[in-house]
């Protein structure tokens, strides 16, 4: 097992400074590797120095341009700083470099929801979904961006497909009761509303809009 590996192994378990101490050791036997210092910046990210997290990422981009990992963890940080313009633009060179994952799309697309540009983020969030059929968090927002986009009827399913993924996701029955209610189903959008308050009592927005109901009935 080379020391890249033997890191990520370390990482799994959340044994970081073993291997921050690997990685360390990689790059000093191969200083040109940008995967050593993605890896060690990844460390540091997980361990919260985001400044020096994103030095490594950068240095890997400067010795690989074409490291699309390097874009990808630093748009992760990006995102994690609600540096959502800069976030976007790495996960969008990311993409350009070949980083076809559901990840990097599904980011994309949340960045650019942050970002007030849900008709930008919508295919994004798509691509997610076709890539992993099975992300329940992928599937919600990309109904959330079709019903924020007024596509009610095609975003219905998602949150149902959702559910179904994720059946105690309380934001996915909220608005799944709206999108009935929108519909001029009171019933079933009461119906979804309940279930969204016995997952998460507290969920003001279904408790809200349950008492709309029940007070226009």
């Amino acid at each position: 097992m080379d020391k890249n590996q033997l890191g990520v192994r370390y990482m799994q378990e959340g044994n970081w400074e073993e291997a921050a101490k690997v990685f360390n050791e990689a790059i000093s036997e191969n200083p040109k590797d940008p995967v050593a210092y993605i890896n060690f910046g990844n460390v540091l990210s997980a361990v919260g120095e985001n400044d020096k997290a994103l030095k490594f990422y950068q240095k890997a981009i400067e010795l690989d341009p074409n490291a699309a990992a390097a874009y990808y963890s630093a748009g992760n940080l990006y995102f994690s700083q609600d540096q959502f313009e800069d976030a976007k633009n790495m996960f969008d060179m990311a993409m350009k470099k070949g980083l076809e994952t559901s990840d990097n799309y599904f980011m994309l697309g949340l960045s650019l929801i942050h970002l007030k540009q849900g008709k930008l983020a919508l295919p994004y969030l798509q691509r997610s979904v076709e890539l992993n059929e099975n992300d329940a968090e992928a599937r919600f927002q990309y109904g959330l961006c079709l019903a924020q986009l007024n596509l009610v009827d095609e975003a219905m399913p998602q949150f149902e497909k959702c559910l179904e993924l994720d059946p105690n996701h309380s934001d996915a029955y909220y608005n799944l009761g709206v999108s009935y209610a929108f519909k001029d189903n009171s019933e079933k959008a009461l119906e979804m509303f309940n279930k969204a308050l016995e997952i998460q009592p507290d969920h003001l927005l279904a408790g809200h809009a349950k008492k709309l109901i029940e007070h226009k009935e």
